[in-house]
């Protein structure tokens, strides 16, 4: 779209109800604080179900979509505002709804882009206890279980060698159905995409033996490793992997892809962000300011990107 004129109204969609609520109201007013800093007509609109309402009296030249999680990250708000022909930022309908799920994602980009890998997946339904157990009993230790299609590593838990799992005391209040996944040993790491292209390459080294919510915003022992101390060679295949996730999924504006650089050297997708936190503990921020792009910047130019009918 063109440039936005800075009288031009800028919303800010924020919040929801879901379990990442707390990290978009933290990332709606990060980027409300820095729209108003640049000089930016800008509000803020809580999503509930007067949005739509809402949005249709305020007439917004564009929609900064700060939302995380289910509706907001997977497709669903975005076709409304395709409908409505309002400019958003950020992915549009079909790769926000594709990036979302984890296990369309992964046979995506590994089934397409070589040297990627996708660890040992299956899933398990919630109204087949029986067929749940038969793949647990039989799937190799350990493994991680989490939801198909959340955020923020919201229910993930590794089961461990010798722990005892009874899926049916499992807290199901994810969805009907879950991914049992082989726990790849490695090095994590978290690549931030802006403008097509890779900007560098953070690991991420959690006090505990995985990268879960609180260690992503509660922890203070978290270490943050940018760029990733890797070899010169791995690190350029990991850009470039990366890039071609993001392009191969026709994303747009800012993303991040998780990859898992394995103890056999070789790279493991695990997940795609298209709706990537701008919390005080967010990586593309950190990622970017390590390139010399600043948080401001950052908005600034999914704001000059935004668009609808992607």
């Amino acid at each position: 779209m063109k440039k936005i004129n800075k009288q031009d109204l800028i919303l800010v969609l924020y919040g929801g109800d879901n379990a990442e609520s707390k990290v978009s109201e933290i990332t709606g007013e990060n980027v409300f604080l820095s729209l108003i800093k640049s000089g930016y007509n800008a509000q803020k609109l809580f999503f509930d179900k007067e949005f739509l309402e809402n949005i249709q009296k305020l007439h917004p030249k564009v929609i900064f979509n700060a939302l995380h999680g289910k509706f907001g990250e997977d497709g669903r708000v975005q076709s409304i505002l395709d409908f409505l022909q309002i400019p958003y930022t950020h992915s549009g309908a079909t790769a926000s709804a594709i990036a979302m799920n984890k296990i369309f994602t992964s046979l995506i980009c590994t089934k397409n882009i070589p040297n990627l890998h996708d660890p040992i997946t299956s899933i398990i339904y919630k109204d087949d206890v029986s067929e749940a157990v038969r793949i647990i009993n039989n799937f190799p230790r350990p493994f991680v279980v989490k939801p198909i299609d959340e955020g923020s590593s919201a229910g993930v838990k590794i089961i461990e060698k010798d722990d005892i799992f009874d899926i049916k005391k499992y807290d199901w209040k994810f969805g009907g159905k879950i991914i049992i996944q082989q726990y790849i040993k490695g090095r994590e790491l978290q690549i931030a995409i802006m403008d097509n292209k890779a900007l560098g390459v953070c690991e991420v080294i959690p006090e505990g033996n995985f990268f879960d919510y609180n260690s992503k915003y509660i922890s203070d022992t978290t270490k943050y490793i940018i760029p990733a101390k890797i070899s010169e060679k791995k690190y350029q295949e990991t850009l470039d992997i990366s890039l071609k996730c993001h392009k191969l999924l026709n994303c747009r504006g800012i993303n991040r892809i998780e990859l898992i650089l394995g103890e056999d050297e070789k790279l493991y997708f695990l997940e795609m962000n298209t709706q990537p936190g701008f919390t005080p503990t967010s990586l593309v921020p950190k990622i970017s300011k390590s390139v010399n792009i600043s948080f401001d910047d950052m908005v600034e130019y999914l704001i000059s990107t935004a668009k609808f009918n992607d």
